[in-house]
C-alpha cells in the first residue's frame, strides 16, 4: 500500500465522521491543526465530506472507507493505518446506529451490537501499539442510554428479545464495559482511555418511520443540543493538555461522572471481552492478549 504520511502534526482517526457529532468533532480538530482521518462506509458521503472539511478548515483531512459492522474491515483498517499515516495520537470511536428492526450482518451478528461495539473492539486493539508510541488517547462515544440497559451477556445479539432502543442501550453499556476492561490492560502512561456521553443531540440519529421517529424529531427540536456542543467533550479530551487523570473515566460535559452501575461490574466486563474476542475469532480476526506498557510501548503478554 502506498504511503499517505501527513505532516508531523498530531493525527486523529474519527469513525462515523460524515455526519452528526463525528463531523463536528472532525471539523474542530482539523481547524486546530490536527490531521484528521475520517472513517465511514464506502459509497456514502464520507469522501465528499472530508474534501469539504479540508476546504472549510484549511486543514489536512483524509478519508478511509470502512464498514465497522464487519470486524474484518475494522481490523484491516487498523493493520494498514501505520503504513498509510505513520502515527496516531487520538482514536475517536464514534460510529454507531440505532436500528429500529433487528438486522443480521453478513457475519451473522446483530447489526447494532456489531457496529456500535464489535467494530470498536476490532479497530481499537490493533491500534494500541501505534497509539502507545504517541502517548495517545482512545475516546469512545457512549451514552446515558446505558443507564436503562439490560445486561445481555447471555444474549448479546438480542436473539431472544429485540427492540431498537433496547439493543442501542445495550450497545452503549458495552462501550462502557469495554472502556473499563481496556483501562485495566493499558498503562495510562502509554494510552489513556475514556468513554463519554455527548448529551441529547439534534441530528438525524434515531430518525425512523412511525411514532418513535416522530417523537424523536419533536424532542430534538425542543431539547436537542447542537452537534458542536455534543462533540465538545470529544474535542476537549482529544486536545486538552491535562485531561482527566482517571483512567477509563466516563466524561459528561467535560466532567468525570459515574458510569452506568452495570458497567462497573468487573466480571461483566471480562465476560463481554471474552464474548467479543470469540465473535472476532469466529470470523477470522484473532485477538491476542493485550497489554500496552509505558516502558516498552508495545504489546506484551499478560
Amino acid at each position: 500500500m502506498s504511503s499517505d504520511h501527513p505532516s508531523t502534526s498530531p493525527v486523529a482517526l474519527v469513525t462515523g465522521a460524515s455526519s452528526g457529532i463525528g463531523l463536528a468533532a472532525a471539523r474542530e480538530l482539523a481547524a486546530r491543526g490536527v490531521t484528521v482521518v475520517c472513517a465511514s462506509r464506502a459509497g456514502g458521503s464520507g469522501a465528499e465530506v472530508a474534501e469539504r472539511l479540508a476546504r472549510e478548515t484549511g486543514g489536512d483531512v483524509r478519508f478511509v472507507p470502512v464498514d465497522l459492522s464487519r470486524p474484518r474491515d475494522a481490523a484491516a483498517l487498523a493493520q494498514d493505518f501505520e503504513a498509510r499515516f505513520g502515527r496516531l495520537d487520538v482514536l475517536v470511536n464514534n460510529a454507531g446506529a440505532f436500528v429500529h428492526r433487528r438486522v443480521r450482518t453478513e457475519d451473522g451478528f446483530e447489526l447494532t451490537f456489531a457496529l456500535n461495539h464489535l467494530g470498536t473492539f476490532a479497530l481499537t486493539l490493533p491500534l494500541l501499539p501505534l497509539l502507545g508510541r504517541a502517548r495517545g488517547r482512545v475516546i469512545t462515544v457512549s451514552s446515558n442510554a446505558s443507564l436503562g440497559a439490560r445486561l445481555q451477556l447471555d444474549d448479546p445479539h438480542s436473539e431472544r428479545r429485540y427492540s431498537g432502543w433496547g439493543a442501542y442501550a445495550w450497545s452503549k453499556l458495552c462501550n462502557q464495559l469495554f472502556t473499563l476492561a481496556l483501562a485495566r490492560r493499558v498503562d495510562a502512561a502509554a494510552v489513556h482511555v475514556y468513554a463519554m456521553h455527548p448529551g441529547f443531540v439534534a441530528t438525524a440519529f434515531g430518525h425512523v418511520d412511525g411514532f418513535m421517529g416522530t417523537a424523536v424529531r419533536g424532542a430534538q427540536r425542543l431539547f436537542g443540543r447542537t452537534p458542536e456542543r455534543g462533540a465538545d467533550s470529544i474535542v476537549w479530551l482529544a486536545t486538552e493538555p491535562d485531561p482527566p487523570a482517571e483512567h477509563g473515566a466516563y466524561v459528561v460535559d467535560r466532567r468525570v461522572r459515574a458510569p452506568a452501575p452495570k458497567a462497573r461490574d468487573e466480571a461483566a466486563q471480562e465476560r463481554l471481552w471474552a464474548i467479543s474476542q470469540a465473535a472476532l475469532e469466529q470470523v477470522g480476526v484473532p485477538v491476542d492478549a493485550v497489554r500496552v506498557d509505558a516502558a516498552e510501548r508495545r504489546p506484551a503478554s499478560v
